[in-house]
């Protein structure tokens, strides 16, 4: 999958200009201020990791934060955001180096974390075992491409865009579908 870097206003792709997406990568690549905001504008689907943080005018956007930006348990909020929220738009932001991709190779560290917060260790194996497959999310960009066509089939009014988060730059660029 290919993305698109926005580091200038001229380089904003005409798919998201007049939309929330828009004003989310004004306010975030390019340090503009935004609007005041009484209702939210749009849904943000992203990771919960801690290295990105997104830079938004006050009140412009729900934001849901789940491991690997996996949306797939949160339709009801989704929903909300939507019906009572009236947001105009959704984004799905993906990252690279994401925790939740290629699980497998974390699973030794993984058990041996939760034995050190006091489980035992078959118990966290099991854990592992029972869990890791339902939140693997494999390449971070297909992924989020999934997500986007999965939700946008939900709510097909209503933008949904795809979007990645560069954690070494702190960037946001569109992926292309």
């Amino acid at each position: 999958m290919k993305t698109v870097k926005i580091s200038s206003y001229s380089e904003m792709p005409d798919m998201i200009k007049g939309t929330p997406v828009e004003t989310l990568i004004r306010c975030h690549n390019l340090g503009e201020q935004g609007g005041i905001y009484n209702n939210a504008e749009i849904l943000v689907g992203m990771c919960m990791d801690n290295r990105k943080v997104l830079r938004v005018p006050d009140n412009f956007a729900y934001v849901i934060r789940t491991a690997g930006g996996s949306m797939k348990y949160s339709d009801f909020v989704i929903s909300y955001a939507v019906a009572v929220g009236r947001v105009k738009a959704i984004a799905i932001i993906g990252h690279d180096d994401c925790g939740m991709c290629g699980l497998h190779n974390r699973k030794e560290s993984y058990i041996s974390g939760l034995v050190n917060a006091g489980w035992d260790k078959d118990t966290a194996e099991q854990h592992f075992d029972s869990f890791a497959p339902i939140f693997e999310i494999g390449n971070e960009k297909d992924f989020v491409v999934s997500e986007v066509k999965r939700i946008q089939g939900r709510y097909p009014k209503l933008g949904v865009f795809p979007l990645f988060y560069s954690v070494s730059d702190g960037m946001l660029s569109l992926v292309e579908m």
